[in-house]
């Protein structure tokens, strides 16, 4: 076979299935490795507006999660398969439950869209090498074995970069996600400008965000027309609110 013809082919190598698996054994790793807020109110109101906004999402029906990392530090992440990170810097720095849904529209949005799997796949293919992938595509067992070839990778997605290509999706079909779910899609510019200016004052708070993220400027030049075009919905929320204001008094 072609090496062409063999690569396009490995595009494919994980299926929905597969995926879910890898993204199952890299959050036993993250729960291991981050330390998780655990607050029943706090991760309540994340887990619903989540699984609000995963609803309305394209795609495979991926069994969606989403915890918060008791971290100061702005970030959130998708692993393969569904599970979501939310820092608690992320639910600080807010300034509405519009802005909170973008971010987490956005994860979705590389979920559903599959971004880590191709990632990974790209990966495995370029790491383990034409025999070893033809070995486990011909074998029995494929799931399993894919997930232990993978798993190692999948525990990185935490810090994953997406191709400019996979982010300008993700950042697109967020914004239509949010509209489906009722939030205004402007919320995620607006969050957006609050992590420039925080970029500006306090730039170590955002740094991990911009090591696995676009620079804001950019993607607010992208999206801002979108976003106002899609514009109205919710805006922010009571539960919001409290959710801030407990974060005040847990988990320091």
């Amino acid at each position: 076979m072609p090496l062409a013809t063999a690569a396009v082919g490995a595009l494919n190598l994980i299926s929905v299935r597969d995926e879910i698996a890898l993204g199952q054994r890299a959050q036993q790793d993250v729960r291991r490795q981050v330390p998780e807020l655990r607050d029943r109110v706090v991760s309540s109101y994340v887990e619903s507006l989540g699984r609000r906004i995963a609803a309305r999402a394209d795609g495979p029906r991926f069994p969606y999660s989403f915890d918060v990392a008791n971290r100061r530090e702005v970030n959130a992440f998708a692993l393969p398969g569904g599970p979501i990170w939310i820092n608690r810097g992320t639910i600080d720095a807010a300034q509405s439950e519009a802005q909170l849904a973008g971010v987490i529209a956005h994860e979705v949005a590389h979920i559903a869209n599959r971004h880590a799997a191709e990632q990974i796949t790209k990966g495995t293919f370029a790491n383990v090498g034409l025999g070893i992938l033809g070995a486990v595509l011909g074998g029995s067992g494929t799931a399993s074995q894919i997930a232990q070839m993978g798993a190692g990778m999948a525990a990185q997605a935490t810090m994953m970069k997406f191709s400019r290509d996979d982010e300008r999706e993700a950042d697109l079909k967020a914004l239509q996600y949010m509209k489906r779910a009722g939030y205004d899609p402007r919320g995620m510019v607006e969050f957006l400008r609050v992590l420039r200016a925080k970029q500006g004052r306090d730039p170590g708070a955002v740094s991990t965000f911009f090591a696995s993220h676009p620079a804001p400027a950019e993607r607010i030049r992208r999206l801002e027309q979108q976003a106002n075009r899609l514009a109205g919905g919710r805006r922010t929320s009571t539960s919001f609110q409290q959710v801030q204001a407990r974060l005040d008094r847990v988990g320091r």
